[in-house]
């Protein structure tokens, strides 16, 4: 039976929602939660009674976003809530630049393949003067040779993301910041951890990260939410200013009132997933290899990191058909997939992140990815595969 999901009211009806990397959609309690806190309209700042409650739900939700962090009793500044992973990423790449005025025209290093928040943050930086170095990530691994070269100027920061968000190489971070902190334990390293945040196991303590980059809406909580993970060696060393200027907000370095709706949703998602991050895991993986499974003797190319991949993204490519042409014919039968980055979809350049995986601008132009929660059946999996068979003959006897 096809899942047909029409213009409106078929939004919500039979469709198969594979594009976690996306988004994802409100859990029950993150909803009630939500509801709950709409009724305390008090700003965190005030000092009155409807002020002081607004501040405990806004701290209640700092420490459950620390909680799985590993930890336990956050210090001021060790987590700046934020409008989104964006917002974040340039607290982190833009307030670390300009934290010292001995940084400027320094040694800035990356990847190749960032998500937008990060690179177009470093070309910021590029038309500053600062020196940016992208680290080559072809087939889904850092090179090392060229990271430990680029170690050996003066550099100030190392921002690299956990997973892509397009093939799903998860970077062996650990390593990466070992190794700059070995060079001068002064660097400043960020992660962007939209993509990996429960969805892998992980402590800043032990990646040795001073900055990490969360979104709300990637697990299940609301759009218009993300975080910075200050490290206490980063505040100690006063590694970042301020992006946003105003009343001083967010230890001071957001400003801006703070929501404190989506920042109690993104709290009640934390709790979620962590409690039940290690099953999660798991059934994405069964997911993804069912996934991998089921498209077996299909003309398609599965484009797998050489290394360690996240749980739930799988990015592959079709036989000379546009990824937006199979788009629309999956959509047509209510299964929602995507061609990359939500955040660049509408822009017609191949993707950035493709190519330095290896993969040729036609080959990127004719990619999709698809993205699993726990929350997706192997059912829903068979659907997918059976309606891409059908799709992929159908397009390529046209």
């Amino acid at each position: 039976m096809p899942y047909r999901a029409g213009p409106a009211r078929g939004l919500f009806m039979k469709e198969i929602y594979l594009d976690h990397s996306a988004t994802t959609p409100l859990s029950e309690g993150v909803k009630q939660t939500m509801r709950e806190v709409m009724e305390i309209y008090g700003n965190p700042s005030s000092l009155h009674t409807l002020g002081n409650a607004a501040h405990e739900v806004l701290e209640n939700a700092r420490r459950q976003v620390c909680r799985t962090l590993g930890v336990r009793r956050p210090a001021a500044g060790e987590l700046i809530f934020t409008s989104c992973g964006s917002e974040s990423d340039n607290l982190a790449v833009l307030g670390s630049a300009f934290a010292k005025p001995r940084r400027q025209g320094m040694r800035v290093v990356t990847t190749d393949s960032e998500h937008p928040g990060v690179e177009r943050a470093m070309q910021a930086l590029e038309a500053r003067g600062f020196e940016v170095v992208r680290i080559r990530t072809r087939g889904g691994e850092l090179d090392w040779e060229q990271y430990a070269g680029a170690l050996r100027g003066r550099v100030f920061l190392v921002s690299m993301m956990m997973v892509n968000n397009e093939t799903g190489a998860q970077y062996d971070l650990a390593r990466a910041f070992a190794m700059a902190k070995e060079r001068d334990s002064d660097i400043v390293t960020h992660t962007d951890a939209v993509q990996g945040y429960l969805k892998c196991r992980f402590t800043p303590a032990a990646l040795g990260a001073d900055l990490v980059t969360l979104s709300a809406h990637k697990i299940h909580g609301p759009k218009g939410v993300g975080a910075l993970y200050v490290s206490p060696d980063a505040l100690r060393r006063r590694d970042i200013v301020p992006c946003l200027l105003g009343g001083g907000q967010e230890a001071g370095f957001r400003s801006g009132t703070e929501n404190l709706i989506g920042i109690a949703g993104f709290g009640r998602a934390a709790e979620e997933g962590f409690a039940a991050l290690d099953d999660n895991i798991a059934a994405m993986r069964a997911l993804r290899e069912r996934t991998v499974a089921a498209l077996g003797g299909l003309p398609v190319t599965l484009n797998l990191p050489a290394g360690r991949c996240a749980p739930h993204i799988l990015n592959l490519t079709l036989p000379g058909i546009r990824s937006e042409t199979m788009l629309h014919e999956l959509s047509r039968n209510g299964i929602c997939v995507s061609n990359g980055s939500a955040c660049s979809s509408h822009h017609p350049q191949p993707s950035a992140a493709l190519i330095a995986f290896g993969l040729t601008p036609a080959q990127a132009g004719c990619s999709i990815r698809v993205s699993f929660s726990a929350a997706n059946t192997p059912q829903q999996i068979d659907v997918f595969a059976d309606c891409l068979r059908g799709a992929l003959g159908r397009l390529v006897r046209a």
